[in-house]
């Protein structure tokens, strides 16, 4: 460690001890100091047995092994706990006033503006391009959020109080009081239960994310925009118009029921009305402390008239959108209580422009007024908060799996006596889909009925056809493969009412899928009648976790960028705009990483102002917990999107393209020759990980398999992920990738991937991701999972995944000339092994407690709880799940 980062690591290490201790004092108080030392002594002999300490590795199993049952749960909890505070003071630390220039780079988006106003570009384009930004962060509710939603609250309280112990004026009993604060939340944590006692359902999935749009987002994006428009007036000269909006939420919680037999139309209608609830709260509380500011009498023509010359014209007109609003607040509260109100729809804010308008009206009077700095208080942070969140707070996504689409139409048309369309080729399939689009007849009976499935997918068209414009984003289609998928889904809308064009997206997830989506989007968008429904824009969306899980991530990485390049090259032709939707997860082994590397790593052409991408579980939290952090990673995206648009990265040599294709083919080889070929490894693979045991821990509302009899094709990416995180081997987000480089190598191509690592943005950023993994990755610990919970006939197989991690450490450490992993990005590698001395006991325990649950029949509650406890702990000091 360098001297600059041991200081930089000084205040961390202040606040990770502080907080360490009043854990400490917590466990004290109610386990006694007995349990306190064990715990200490285990931490001491975990950290020694890092350095290599052979004698202190066995006095620490020695140590875990004995634990009594009733000192299972308490000892898991608190080295879960110790990480979870220590995620806390690192991320705390990010937003700090003492934050080192290491960790809290300058703003990013000061930092673009500065560097794109000091070359060639037009001033006017930046300011345009800014203008018309459109970047849709995804909130989805994957299973990878480890903890509940009262202790996220409790965490958030934890960092008001290391802020408020920042401020040096703080008196001696101010200070005094904050520290009991802190310490009341964190006895309040040690004696709150971290595991759900039950799976959360699709409504509560959809209630978290409301959650962190309002503990963090309502207040960062008024925040965010006000320092971009300062920004901009300050380089430029020039305001951002009161509407502008670069970044915008949607979201699947409650919406996705892809392979979730939970969500079904009736879910999808109380989480759009949640929504909506959530926002009409949110407004009000806005609009009534606007009440109490907006005292004055002075108004232009337009206010006067419209309030009859009132004294407080503006008083006038917000006591109306207060009593509007009160009004939608007791509709919604109707209709999820399962009433159906009868009520004038005037008397509501039901659309945007009943908010809107008024508000702009009395920006315009207060700036005709000269009363403009007023105006560009709290008022213009509503209006900014509309342009983003709009009345319905988030944009709800619609995706459900295509063979759902083609079962429905398959059962249509043989009770009609035409056949069954699922035996239909695909040139007959859109000859009677397009027939079907264009007749002006209905295409179901009205006394048709069919089976439940069948039915739900109705409804749930119906459902759709029934909102207002700007409640629902798009409609995805998972494993599109055929222009008759997207071509289903409209006749479907189209028979039940639909009128407000909905995107229908299909999502390329496979690598046999990347690789036709060109061929698949050239034949749709060569139909006419389709061309004209896009108008002029189409939404594609690439998947990362499955085709990263079908064919590893090196050759999924190249087919996605090359799917994309071709796709940007068929929408041009065609004359269409091109939206990518990119459905990434948390971890690398799903698409994960930093965005801003992400965004830029792209193919030159494939952003241009336009961007979708999903935000995750845990990585919600990470990100947008906090409207400090919220504020970084809205600059982030943004200043990503602008750089991506207006300073594309160069299109790759074909030495450089040939040689990634080379890699591609045969990383794809390595990882199949394993997962898919190798007789031992589903059993290896279940007997080395917890991959059984973490389908009955209650993280989401969708099941772990889409089959559940299936085998590793039917398991989910994110368990698939999660379960090699676990035993710290991290397989998924490496296999095949260090194989094909060190191939590569073999044939001498060491100085050309030297090159592209310099100057290819896309081959960085892959080679930055595999250090991250390499490095996270602990092969004696995987090897120690072997030893307790593998039969010894499939050693072998362990023998050789490991030997396939080192040579692909040894592969990367050649090609970037480093003496070790992520040399370049200390921080975050002194962050990892901070975490180590902390993950590795729950590592150890997690393997005794999974041994003795496999060998009883009935293993104790404290055993089975203990357990879950583990895999949380390890999840939080992975910092990613799935």
């Amino acid at each position: 460690m360098t001297e600059q980062t041991a200081d930089m690591y000084a205040s961390l290490r202040s606040n990770v001890g502080n907080l360490g201790q009043i854990l400490g004092e917590t466990m004290q108080n109610h386990l006694g100091g007995a349990f306190l030392e064990k715990v200490e002594q285990i931490r001491i002999l975990a950290k020694k047995s890092r350095q290599g300490d052979e004698a202190s590795r066995e006095q620490m199993l020695a140590l875990l092994t004995a634990l009594p049952d009733e000192e299972l749960v308490p000892f898991a909890k608190a080295f879960n706990q110790f990480l979870n505070l220590a995620n806390i003071a690192e991320q705390f630390h990010t937003i700090s006033r003492n934050c080192d220039e290491l960790v809290c780079v300058p703003d990013p988006v000061e930092q673009l503006l500065g560097h794109m106003l000091d070359t060639d570009l037009d001033k006017k384009d930046v300011i345009e391009c800014l203008k018309d930004l459109d970047i849709d962060l995804v909130l989805t509710a994957h299973p990878t959020e480890i903890s509940r939603r009262t202790l996220i609250q409790k965490y958030a309280g934890v960092v008001d109080c290391l802020t408020e112990q920042e401020n040096k004026q703080l008196t001696e009993r101010e200070r005094r009081q904050s520290t009991l604060r802190l310490r009341q939340l964190i006895a309040q944590i040690w004696h709150t239960n971290e595991i759900r006692s039950e799976r959360p359902t699709p409504v509560d999935e959809a209630r978290w994310g409301l959650s962190t749009i309002e503990t963090s987002l309502w207040q960062a994006i008024p925040d965010f925009l006000r320092q971009l428009n300062d920004q901009v007036e300050q380089k430029t000269g020039q305001q951002l118009p009161i509407d502008v909006c670069p970044v915008r939420f949607s979201s699947w919680m409650g919406g996705d029921r892809d392979g979730n037999p939970f969500v079904t139309s009736i879910v999808t209608q109380e989480v759009l009305d949640r929504n909506r609830h959530a926002a009409a709260r949110l407004y009000l509380k806005d609009i009534v402390t606007l009440l109490g500011e907006l005292s004055m009498d002075q108004a232009n023509a337009e206010l006067s008239a419209l309030t009859d010359n009132s004294k407080e014209p503006y008083r006038d007109v917000l006591r109306q959108l207060r009593g509007q609003l009160r009004n939608t607040i007791d509709y919604l509260n109707a209709r999820l209580e399962g009433k159906k109100p009868d009520i004038d729809t005037s008397e509501l804010i039901w659309h945007k422009t009943d908010l809107l308008q008024p508000l702009e009206l009395l920006y315009k009077s207060l700036s005709d007024c000269g009363m403009k700095l007023i105006a560009n208080g709290l008022l213009l942070d509503i209006l900014r908060r509309l342009a983003c969140f709009g009345i319905h707070m988030l944009r709800l996504d619609i995706r459900q799996d295509a063979s759902r689409h083609s079962d429905v139409i398959a059962e249509l048309t043989r009770y009609l006596g035409m056949g069954d369309y699922n035996h239909w080729d695909e040139n007959e399939k859109q000859a009677f889909l397009l027939r079907e689009l264009t007749s002006k007849r209905p295409l179901i009976p009205v006394n048709w009925q069919p089976s439940d499935d069948v039915a739900e997918v109705i409804r749930t068209c119906a459902l759709v056809a029934q909102q207002p414009v700007n409640a629902l984003g798009s409609y995805v289609i998972s494993m599109a493969s055929k222009p008759s998928d997207v071509l289903a889904v409209l006749l479907l809308l189209k028979e039940a009412g639909c009128t407000n064009p909905m995107h229908v997206v299909p999502l390329f997830e496979t690598l046999a899928d990347l690789e036709s989506a060109a061929d698949c989007m050239t034949s749709l968008l060569n139909i006419d009648w389709y061309r004209g429904y896009t108008k002029g824009m189409q939404e594609v969306m690439i998947g990362y976790s499955d085709s990263a899980k079908d064919a590893g991530v090196m050759a999924a990485a190249w087919a996605q960028y090359r799917a994309q390049e071709q796709l940007v090259a068929v929408c041009k032709k065609a004359d269409v705009k091109l939206m990518l939707f990119h459905g990434r997860g948390g971890s690398i082994g799903r698409g994960g990483g930093p965005a801003h590397k992400a965004i830029l790593s792209q193919p030159p052409g494939s952003v241009d102002g336009r961007i979708r991408v999903t935000e995750q579980g845990e990585m919600i939290r990470f990100k947008f917990g906090l409207p400090k952090l919220a504020v970084q990673s809205l600059a982030l995206y943004t200043s990503a999107v602008m750089e991506a648009t207006l300073l594309p990265p160069p299109e790759p040599k074909k030495a450089w393209r040939d040689c990634m294709q080379r890699i591609a083919e045969e990383s794809v080889l390595h990882y199949r020759g394993i997962v898919r070929e190798e007789p031992d490894f589903v059993a290896y693979f279940r007997a080395a990980t917890p991959e059984v045991e973490l389908g009955k821990l209650p993280l989401g509302s969708r099941p772990a398999k889409r089959k559940i009899d299936g085998g590793i094709e039917s398991l989910r990416a994110i368990p698939w992920i999660f379960a090699w995180s676990q035993n710290r081997l991290m397989l998924p987000a490496w296999l095949g990738a260090g194989e094909a480089l060190q191939d590569a190598a073999d044939r001498g191509e060491l100085k050309l991937l030297r090159e592209m690592e310099q100057q290819w943005p896309f081959f960085e950023t892959r080679i930055s991701m595999l250090e991250m993994v390499y490095t996270k990755a602990e092969p004696n610990l995987a090897k120690y999972y072997e030893l307790c919970l593998v039969k010894p006939e499939l050693h072998h197989l362990g023998v050789k995944l490991r030997q396939r991690l080192q040579l692909g450490i040894d592969a990367v450490l050649s090609l970037t000339q480093a003496t070790e992993l992520m040399s370049h990005t200390p921080w975050s590698r002194e962050s990892v092994k901070l975490r180590n001395p902390y993950i590795d006991p729950l590592n150890f325990l997690q393997t005794e407690l999974l041994a003795r649950t496999r060998r009883e029949v009935e293993p104790s509650e404290h055993v089975q709880l203990a357990l879950m406890l583990t895999i949380a702990g390890v999840a939080a000091g992975m910092r990613n799940t799935g």
